[in-house]
């Protein structure tokens, strides 16, 4: 793993593939926002939120996303896509994505992903539980505002 990554509590490793490139002989940008998908699922799983999917019907549902693009990746290719949160609310989280490229030895993108806590049974926004909360400081371990 890069240790430009040593901060985020959930990594992943994925390969670069022929087929994740454009016509333009680099990765779509579309493929930046999957590869920050697996690293925000792989972060869901350390804090056991499906947990709550399957017992009570709720879970997060992803409000906003970004990437600010700054290299451009090529086949072939390993990126460490990393996850973690920067900020807690009442109804919500704020996820840092970082993409580093094994190759390049650097950043190639950084975004934000909003997740809302809902309740697909009512279909609406619900109060974080504190275990989810806690379950969130715990890998981060320090304070969120």
């Amino acid at each position: 793993m890069s240790e430009l990554l040593k901060d985020y509590p959930a990594v992943v490793e994925i390969p670069v593939r022929w087929g994740d490139m454009d016509a333009m002989q680099h990765v779509n940008n579309t493929l930046f926002f999957r590869y920050f998908e697996s690293a925000r699922i792989a972060y869901f799983e350390k804090i056991n939120i499906f947990k709550d999917m399957k017992k009570l019907s709720k879970s997060v549902i992803l409000a906003s996303t970004s990437c600010t693009f700054k290299a451009p990746l090529k086949y072939p290719d390993t990126v460490f896509a990393g996850a973690k949160v920067i900020e807690m609310k009442e109804h919500s989280f704020t996820i840092k994505h970082s993409l580093v490229s094994k190759k390049l030895n650097k950043e190639v993108a950084e975004g934000e992903a909003v997740m809302v806590y809902y309740d697909y049974k009512e279909n609406r926004k619900v109060i974080i539980s504190d275990e989810l909360k806690n379950n969130i400081l715990k890998i981060e371990k320090k304070e969120l505002l």
